[in-house]
């Protein structure tokens, strides 16, 4: 029973990467990693404010498991979260060995200080275990925070669900959760224990982290309603949606 069941989820997640649209799955990864990547720089704030560059693209995840779990749901959108971290990681290891190569990076040649800004370089792009394992974590905690809380809040709409207000609350207020979840423990697992962020500077980044990624997203909320949309329209998904329904309707069967 517990091996036919892993195989139709094998079975139901190839299905799955099938109907996402590729670019949106290339985006979302990419999206992961560039994070990752980016949280090696601090941006230079006031004492009681601290933020990293991954702000900059982390809206952007957010956007597309918005979508995601709009068409496909939460489950769909969590599992591809999971695949991007694996994607991430792998490309993260490739980066450590290739931090581990002899070589000089090209950015490393000045006059005195080549042996320094080559060791710098080194480990900013292989990495460092607590960012990696940071943002593996925060990534995670995050994606099933936000993916969970907007499928409730659209069950809240029984009228209109596919209407843009539905769409509109349950992105935005997931959203803010889940950036909210992203930010602070990413900031708490790193910041505080590695970098001496107090308390209060892990909750200030948490919350304009979270504000100012929402601006970024608010560009983008209508045409997310519109993918999502035109995705229904032109049936992008369909073979998933079913084969989950049928999965369904089998267990409840065998339940009888």
């Amino acid at each position: 029973m517990f091996l036919r069941r892993l195989k139709r989820e094998w079975k139901e997640f190839r299905i799955l990467l099938k109907n996402i649209p590729a670019l949106v799955t290339v985006l979302f990864v990419m999206s992961v990693f560039s994070m990752n990547l980016l949280a090696n720089k601090s941006i230079q704030t006031p004492w009681w404010l601290g933020l990293d560059c991954g702000i900059i693209v982390s809206w952007f995840a957010f956007f597309t498991m918005d979508i995601v779990t709009k068409r496909f749901g939460p489950k769909a959108a969590t599992e591809l979260t999971v695949l991007a971290i694996a994607v991430n990681l792998f490309f993260c290891l490739l980066l450590f060995l290739g931090s581990l190569i002899p070589g000089m990076w090209g950015e490393s040649f000045v006059e005195g200080s080549e042996n320094v800004l080559n060791h710098a370089l080194d480990r900013t792009f292989g990495g460092t275990w607590y960012v990696v394992l940071g943002s593996t974590v925060a990534c995670l905690a995050s994606s099933v925070v936000n993916n969970f809380s907007n499928f409730g809040i659209g069950k809240l709409f029984k009228k209109n669900p596919d209407g843009l207000p539905a769409y509109i609350l349950r992105t935005y207020v997931s959203t803010a959760i889940g950036q909210f979840v992203d930010n602070f423990t990413f900031a708490l697992l790193v910041s505080h224990f590695f970098f001496g962020w107090s308390w209060l500077k892990c909750v200030t980044c948490a919350l304009t982290g979270m504000v100012a990624e929402l601006l970024c997203e608010l560009i983008f909320l209508y045409p997310g309603y519109a993918i999502t949309r035109r995705w229904k329209k032109e049936g992008v998904g369909d073979e998933y949606l079913k084969f989950r329904e049928e999965g369904h309707e089998s267990l409840d069967h065998g339940h009888e």
